[in-house]
């Protein structure tokens, strides 16, 4: 697909950086608020369970936005919608950064959640832009841009946050605006495909369907997993998806067109998407954990978050870099090599990481550097392989949507991995008594049972995600992007 006439006076390069930072972006918001997960009840003089609204409404936010936002592209032009997607970064920092209260600070974060389409609209919009000898290295850094944006999230808001906490949300405005302008002045439109009307009832479906989903994964840690809330909130997910597909199938004009998602190519890619997405995740929760967790653990470092965040940053830069790896492998022998490259490396590294906690060693902080950087790499191969596998096998029309819910099965993946590995670490715990400044606290701690059982799971998702690369057609092992 040449460039569109547009985007002559404009380098490729530019326009790349332009997206590419607006994926960091967004990332970037995602994971500044780590530091302040501990002090947010104070913060917003809430309960904790409250406080934990302000991670969950931006993951339910982001689920359901992105797939739509894919389909609005398609059909009124990826700019367009790209530009509202980074404004709801810009608008809800500005909200989170002048609130005090939680309901403020949820409507802020809900805001920033509708940025989450960011990264598959700049992967669309790339394909109608970039050069085609251009596009295979521009669409993986798009896809990597994502691991970047929060392996350096961490120790930046944590050295922020200790000045205010305000200032997080004032710097990601900040940056968040600089992006939606280089947007707005450099990226070329492309027209839209409005073939017919937007489906307003398949939206609402699946809406709900996620919202269901998405809600018993990330609060059954505190509802309880039998509880009936949660069981209750897995069935209605069940029935509306079931609904849901029945009337999608039937429809001639879908919100998501379930007959392309189902064709061979792109159902095994979403299906690594998941897979893969979960062990990227698992490798976000593990290493921090070992850390920060007290030497008396036994399997901890008792670093601090701003030292621990540091030491893994480079994993993003890596990611970054190891993006343009999977893309020359992509070139030269496929997308489906490079996935299949990808997922092997990954288990490499969590292999390492098992074989430490099975021989009873010690992880030093260098070591557990290293195995986050094997890992992260892998991904950046990984993701690098995916667009280009979805691109391949769509029409130019549906490719904001293919992608939409590509990056959908990505935070499904991550939903389950912060669900499953999260009740691992806190399933196997050890209790110490640490000292303070008012006498000791009672803090638990996970056990190395815990992170083998945890590793183990997510050796299960690499080899998923091998699997589904290997099921591949080998048409699609060419991975031209059309």
């Amino acid at each position: 697909m040449p460039p569109t006439t547009s985007s002559r006076t404009v380098h490729p390069t530019v326009i790349v950086a332009i997206l590419c930072a607006s994926g960091i972006a967004v990332s970037l918001m995602q994971t500044m608020i780590v530091p302040l997960i501990s002090t947010l009840p104070q913060i917003l003089a809430t309960s904790n369970s409250n406080a934990a609204w302000a991670l969950t409404v931006t993951l339910l936010v982001g689920a359901i936005t992105t797939p739509i936002g894919g389909r609005l592209g398609d059909m009124y032009g990826k700019k367009l919608v790209l530009l509202i997607s980074v404004g709801g970064v810009v608008v809800g920092s500005v909200v989170c950064a002048l609130s005090d209260g939680l309901a403020l600070f949820l409507v802020g974060r809900g805001l920033q959640g509708i940025g989450v389409a960011t990264i598959s609209l700049g992967i669309s919009i790339m394909r109608d832009c970039v050069p085609p000898e251009r596009l295979g290295k521009a669409v993986a850094a798009m896809s990597a841009s994502l691991g970047v944006g929060g392996a350096l999230g961490l120790p930046i808001a944590a050295v922020i946050a200790q000045v205010t906490w305000h200032a997080l949300f004032w710097v990601a405005a900040g940056f968040a605006l600089a992006c939606w302008l280089g947007i707005a002045l450099i990226v070329p439109k492309a027209p839209g495909h409005r073939s017919a009307g937007f489906d307003y009832l398949g939206a609402v479906g699946l809406s709900v369907a996620l919202t269901a989903l998405l809600l018993a994964l990330s609060k059954g840690p505190t509802w309880g997993w039998t509880s009936v809330t949660t069981l209750s909130s897995f069935a209605i997910a069940a029935v509306v998806f079931a609904l849901w597909g029945v009337y999608q199938w039937h429809r001639d004009h879908p919100l998501v067109d379930l007959r392309i998602n189902a064709t061979r190519t792109v159902a095994l890619t979403n299906v690594a998407s998941v897979a893969a997405g979960f062990s990227m995740f698992a490798m976000t929760l593990i290493p921090v954990q070992i850390l920060m967790s007290p030497t008396a653990t036994g399997t901890g470092n008792g670093l601090s978050m701003t030292t621990a965040g540091l030491l893994l940053a480079p994993g993003g830069l890596v990611m970054f870099a190891c993006s343009n790896i999977g893309a020359r492998i992509t070139a030269r022998f496929g997308a489906r090599h490079s996935l299949v490259t990808g997922g092997c490396v990954m288990a490499a590294g969590y292999i390492i990481l098992l074989a430490m906690l099975v021989a009873g060693r010690h992880i030093d902080p260098w070591l557990m550097v290293v195995i986050s950087c094997i890992t992260s790499g892998a991904i950046g191969i990984a993701y690098a392989a995916m667009p280009a596998l979805i691109m391949s096998a769509v029409p130019l029309r549906q490719t904001g949507e293919a992608n939409g819910v590509n990056a959908l099965m990505r935070v499904l993946g991550t939903s389950v991995s912060s669900a499953v590995v999260g009740m691992v670490l806190a399933q196997y715990v050890t209790t110490l008594h640490l000292p303070t400044g008012h006498g000791t606290i009672t803090q638990a701690f996970p056990t190395s049972t815990a992170y083998t059982i945890a590793v183990v799971i997510s050796l299960v998702a690499c080899a998923a995600t091998v699997v589904s690369a290997l099921a591949l057609p080998k048409t699609a092992a060419t991975g031209e992007i059309g």
